[in-house]
């Protein structure tokens, strides 16, 4: 009786979302995603940028042959800064920060549909080895720019939603 009672209650509470509608409706020809498909992103200088950028390309299915109807324009701030300073002045930890701003460009008109930001940061524990010192600045410099990428991508399809 009582399972019954939630079942019907859980369906009542359901039928009240009836304004909710799946972002990627209608899978690789929905309008998000050939939104999505359409978008063209400028080059971005640096190491960073490029990773950004080759992230971006990959998350937004750029269509080849496809016709192009925006531009994302991205400028990136990547910091490295020293913390955590030891007994002998070295230092013992870093933070990574990888800040973006980024606009997204109706080709058509020159209008700007969106202009945000996005960052992250990363901390990284210095040690003995200056190899791995470095190499985990590189990978958090990875995770820093797949994680920005993915949040341009779902602040810029939020956009193409609502504009469709």
């Amino acid at each position: 009786m009582i399972r019954a009672a939630l079942t019907l209650a859980m369906l009542v509470s359901l039928s009240a979302c009836g304004g909710l509608k799946p972002m990627y409706a209608g899978g690789s020809q929905g309008a998000v995603a050939q939104g999505l498909g359409s978008v063209e992103v400028a080059p971005i200088a640096g190491q960073a940028g490029w990773l950004v950028r080759n992230t971006l390309r990959d998350r937004l299915g750029i269509v080849k042959d496809g016709e192009t109807k925006y531009r994302l324009e991205i400028r990136l701030d990547d910091r490295l800064e020293g913390l955590g300073v030891l007994g002998d002045d070295t230092i013992g930890r870093e933070r990574r920060i990888l800040r973006a701003r980024y606009q997204l460009v109706d080709l058509a008109d020159g209008n700007i549909l969106l202009d945000g930001t996005a960052g992250s940061d990363a901390g990284i524990d210095v040690v003995s080895s200056e190899y791995a010192t470095i190499a985990a600045e590189q990978t958090a410099l990875e995770n820093l720019s797949r994680e920005i990428a993915d949040r341009i991508v779902t602040q810029v399809a939020l956009t193409l939603r609502a504009a469709s």
